[in-house]
């Protein structure tokens, strides 16, 4: 074993909340070190540096999506006057593109710590005791590292159903979707987390036979109305739902197909199909357990396993700190990770004594048709402030872009949930549509910012566009006029 290395700042976990810590700190003169460590998948899929919105998330499945998207314009593309002929999609030149992206993005992050002088540990850590780990390389030689400030960031991994006979053995995950070399085929996806819904969406979109198997409700946390749109368009599209259903083995059959065996409650009966990849995507869970987080004092939910934090995103030992996926209670997402470590650093640099704010914060599921929400759900506002004070403006409308296409639009839906006494502010905003992500940020900030309904009204929409009927909502829910849109 190495002698022990001292550091102002030690970082375990190499995603966008550690990076972002790591680098802020490093910037404003602290000496830090980062230790990042991927364990191979169960399939003995790896990657590198960047945790997994870079590797087996976001980036990957953003770039996916759009593949799919891309098919859905070639069937466009006649009724606009390009005599394009039906083209099959090929997922190896795809996948290979993807990878080779993702790969530049590990390199970038390794170049981005150098220049900031931040020392990169390729080693698996664990505690040692409240100040110190011990770090084993893949070669099993050890590394004690000690710091006066240490931040958890270990995010989260894929969950099995262990319980569910052959569910390792032949089952995937994100983890190993994103880095098939080949195309996963007939595929049955079990799950009703956006995880699932998103990867059985471009899986459709890509001419793949897709099965999702939901046992109790889609997207849960997200406003419920928009979930059952957002599924409903998958089914309109391709995407075969299975509700209600468990499944209870895997087999593999001489042929190499997977054999899967369900319970449908509906009849009460098993049923069985085959499948040539069974994809889990039924939530995650939290890296937590090889930490030895006991060593240190760190206290954990015992429910979630994830680290428990206060406002400042300090655990039960106060120089020891979690962000990210891996802290109790914070949104899963890559911004809000980034934005905390950024300020966690400046706090323990003395640069600042800003909070993570995590109100308001906006998101977008990339399912075919894209969702995208900030704020409260329907659902959560009125439990928060009662359905009597509760106003939801709403519109279904149609994209230009359908029309010549012309596109099946039912789906297509915004919704704003307001305070009912004037000025109305605006609770929550919910966006159905193409381009969602880029419509939902920008008025993320008005949201932000305190907006209320007669903000919105006087706002001059941008025509022709989707985001133009967020600025047109005018038909309340309670008023029970219809609330389809007509003309331009």
């Amino acid at each position: 074993m190495e002698g022990r290395q001292n550091y102002d700042l030690l970082v375990i976990g190499g995603g966008s909340g550690g990076l972002a810590c790591a680098k802020e700190a490093a910037q404003l003169g602290k000496k830090v070190a980062v230790v990042d460590y991927v364990e191979p998948s169960p399939r003995g899929t790896r990657w590198g540096l960047g945790g997994t919105c870079v590797n087996v998330g976001c980036i990957p499945k953003k770039l996916m999506h759009q593949a799919a998207l891309l098919g859905g314009m070639v069937q466009d593309a006649p009724h606009y006057g390009w005599a394009l002929q039906p083209v099959p999609h090929d997922w190896a030149t795809m996948a290979e593109a993807v990878q080779n992206h993702v790969k530049s993005l590990n390199w970038g992050h390794r170049v981005q710590l150098q220049d900031r002088k931040v020392t990169y540990f390729n080693i698996k850590a664990s505690f040692v005791d409240a100040h110190t780990v011990c770090g084993v390389s893949k070669g099993g030689k050890e590394t004690l590292l000690s710091a006066e400030h240490i931040i958890i960031a270990t995010g989260g991994r894929p969950r099995y159903p262990t319980h569910i006979e052959g569910a390792l053995e032949y089952g995937i995950t994100s983890d190993d979707l994103f880095w098939l070399k080949e195309s996963p085929g007939k595929t049955l996806v079990v799950g009703a987390s956006y995880v699932a819904l998103e990867c059985a969406g471009f899986l459709t979109g890509l001419g793949l036979d897709t099965t999702v198997m939901i046992r109790s409700i889609p997207l849960r946390g997200f406003d419920q109305q928009m979930s059952s749109l957002v599924t409903e368009y998958m089914a309109s599209q391709g995407t075969r739902f299975l509700r209600g259903c468990t499944p209870s083995r895997v087999q593999r059959l001489p042929d190499g197909q997977l054999q899967v065996t369900w319970e449908d409650p509906s009849s009460g009966k098993e049923d069985t199909g085959t499948f040539n990849t069974v994809l889990w995507a039924i939530g995650r869970i939290p890296e937590t357990r090889s930490l030895n987080l006991e060593k240190a004092g760190v206290h954990t939910s015992p429910t979630s396993q994830k680290i428990l934090v206060d406002a400042l995103e300090t655990t039960s030992v106060p120089h020891i700190y979690a962000i990210g996926d891996v802290a109790e209670g914070r949104p899963e997402l890559t911004p809000t990770a980034i934005m905390a470590g950024k300020l966690l650093a400046q706090r323990l640099c003395g640069q600042s004594s800003d909070v993570m704010d995590y109100e308001n914060v906006p998101t977008t599921v990339f399912t075919p048709l894209e969702y995208g929400c900030v704020g409260l759900s329907e659902e959560e506002a009125v439990a928060r402030h009662g359905e009597e004070h509760v106003e939801v403006y709403h519109a279904y409308y149609k994209p230009l872009e359908f029309t010549v296409a012309e596109r099946d639009a039912s789906q297509c839906y915004i919704k704003m949930v307001c305070l009912r006494k004037p000025p109305q502010l605006v609770l929550g905003l919910h966006f159905l549509g193409p381009n969602a992500g880029e419509v939902t940020q920008g008025f993320a900030l008005g949201i932000k910012c305190g907006a209320s309904y007669a903000q919105v009204m006087r706002t001059v929409g941008i025509h022709p566009t989707c985001a133009e009927e967020v600025a047109k909502l005018r038909i309340s829910k309670r008023s029970g006029l219809d609330p389809t849109v007509t003309g331009c």
